[in-house]
């Protein structure tokens, strides 16, 4: 067993410590314990590397990291019997560009997020498919989310619930100017552009997984496609969606019904 370099000063009893990196060509499993965020950093450094990842919840809703504390022995006693689901979640990559150079790209497993940053201010912006124009908006911001990232930041401003294994991109304006510009779902095989046109904001962004942050500024452009390599989550066998849907977003249930 080898635990990630950065906890060494926290963990005792392990011999064997490696930077995160390195552990995706190492591990032949990696067990995240920490909330959903844990885990989409883990996702976004390790995916490439094909290693299958558990999470344990120590976080929120825990809708990627399923495994209780009270149940993390018996969990991943079952994980390495042999008795799991697994689960194949495509990432995004974003690219920002400026004047035909990238400036900054980074992988996504939730979402990336054209934004205004630290105040709220207006941008304007064109919104292309594979080159063909979408529309044109103003908005607070713009929200490109994988099927994982559908029940996060997507989910808030309006978006729909994707099954995991549906294979489209959703694009979710915030907040939007007007009443006709609403939440789109397209094949995740075409590549999703914004271009920053204007903005009043000092300060807007593009986060991904809103844990990494790129500056941008009028005439950018942000490129958004399929990343190349896919991550591999594993469950308990009697992990559900709907169930963690039900649970989790407090979905409620008709009176007197009773589960069967």
């Amino acid at each position: 067993m080898c635990v990630e370099s950065s906890l060494k000063e926290v963990i005792g009893g392990v011999d064997r410590f490696l930077p995160r990196e390195e552990m995706g060509t190492t591990c032949d499993l990696v067990i995240v314990v920490g909330g959903d965020g844990s885990l989409l950093g883990a996702a976004r450094d390790l995916a490439s590397s094909g290693v299958p990842l558990v999470g344990i919840n120590r976080g929120g809703l825990g809708f990627l990291a399923d495994i209780p504390p009270q149940q993390a022995e018996s969990g991943i006693g079952g994980v390495l019997e042999g008795r799991y689901q697994a689960e194949e979640h495509f990432l995004l990559e974003g690219e920002v560009w400026r004047d035909g150079e990238r400036i900054g790209s980074s992988p996504a497993l939730n979402d990336v997020v054209l934004h205004h940053g630290t105040m709220a201010r207006i941008i304007d912006m064109s919104v292309y498919a594979d080159g063909e124009l979408v529309y044109r908006q103003r908005s607070d911001g713009l929200i490109v989310a994988s099927p994982t990232g559908s029940t996060a930041y997507a989910l808030s401003a309006g978006g729909p619930i994707l099954f995991p294994s549906i294979d489209a991109i959703v694009i979710v304006p915030m907040v939007p100017h007007t009443l006709t510009s609403r939440p789109l779902l397209v094949p995740s095989s075409m590549e999703v552009t914004a271009h920053l046109e204007h903005t009043v904001s000092e300060n807007p962004q593009v986060s991904f997984d809103s844990q990494v942050s790129i500056g941008v500024r009028p005439g950018d452009l942000l490129t958004i496609r399929k990343h190349a390599h896919q991550l591999k989550l594993l469950y308990p066998p009697e992990h559900s969606f709907f169930e963690s849907c039900r649970s989790k977003l407090s979905w409620a249930r008709p009176m007197g019904f009773e589960e069967t």
